[in-house]
């Protein structure tokens, strides 16, 4: 286990607040999309996560996961709605140990990808360049503080990526799309909320106004989403 990025930041980012607990959050749309548990069964035996792309032929993470390197790491979660989570203690393999290890191998040819989708088991889906999922921190995680993901985090696979906004972070991982351009993807939801890249410390918050903007347009709707998604959940 390498634990050589246990370090957490002190300081929260540009309008960012701490809260207390670490609720199941997104668009409201999703609250009530919890995947089957046959579905979580399927992607727990390593039958289900697709992984494609142009010039890459289909193949399913199975057993070689199982043979990268895993990673215990603790990073902070900020939600584009401007609360964060601190000090959360992640476990899994790299998703650049993924690409370098079970992908690149898999390519006919030099590939060309400059993007990556990843889908869930709930319908929603997000969209970030390549170069960015290839840092050292980004993980496809399975733990959450030494247990098994529970079903409002995630399980069983989830995207880890401190340096971007959550809603980056795709929960019940089902499928991972190599692209050689973005000019076909739709994101889900509204398109002005989802930035290309939803850098943290950039704040990109969203398209079209500054992210101070969004702060004051998002946070309102915190304690709302909250108890909506615990209801749905309940």
């Amino acid at each position: 286990m390498n634990k050589s990025s246990l370090t957490v930041e002190q300081a929260l980012p540009p309008g960012q607040f701490l809260l207390e607990s670490f609720p199941r959050f997104g668009l409201l749309a999703y609250a009530k999309r919890l995947p089957r548990l046959a579905d979580l069964a399927d992607v727990g035996e390593g039958t289900a996560i697709r992984v494609y792309g142009a010039g890459l032929p289909p193949f399913f993470l199975d057993d070689g996961v199982a043979g990268l390197a895993r990673v215990e790491q603790l990073s902070d979660f900020h939600c584009v709605t401007t609360w964060s989570q601190t000090g959360l203690q992640w476990s899994g393999v790299r998703f650049s140990d993924v690409y370098e290890k079970l992908v690149l191998p898999n390519t006919a040819a030099v590939p060309r990808y400059q993007f990556v989708v990843i889908y869930g088991l709930d319908g929603y889906r997000s969209i970030l360049p390549l170069d960015d999922l290839l840092a050292a921190d980004v993980l496809l995680a399975d733990r959450l503080h030494g247990e098994p993901l529970g079903l409002a985090h995630g399980a069983p696979l989830r995207l880890v990526a401190p340096a971007h906004y959550g809603y980056k972070s795709v929960k019940h991982i089902c499928a991972i799309e190599f692209l050689e351009g973005c000019e076909q993807y739709r994101p889900v939801g509204y398109r002005f909320m989802a930035h290309p890249r939803a850098r943290v410390q950039a704040e990109e918050r969203g398209l079209g106004l500054p992210g101070t903007v969004f702060r004051w347009l998002y946070r309102p709707l915190i304690r709302f989403v909250i108890r909506r998604f615990a209801k749905a959940s309940a």
